[in-house]
């Protein structure tokens, strides 16, 4: 797996990532918004296979 999640990307992810699960954990929103441990993993790995697949990278210096 080579890294194609960087700078901004990164972080946004993270932070939407931590923010679903933490709405879905408090009830504040309902069960699908446990899908927030998408962004949250694609983010800490640094790695998105869908941007893999349509040839997308958002990291500087590859």
């Amino acid at each position: 797996m080579k890294a194609n999640v960087g700078g901004i990307d990164r972080v946004l992810r993270i932070l939407v990532g931590v923010a679903l699960i933490a709405a879905a954990a408090t009830g504040a929103l309902p069960v699908w918004a446990w899908i927030g441990v998408i962004p949250l993993a694609t983010g800490l790995v640094s790695f998105c296979p869908l941007y893999s697949l349509i040839g997308i990278c958002t990291k500087k210096n590859n």
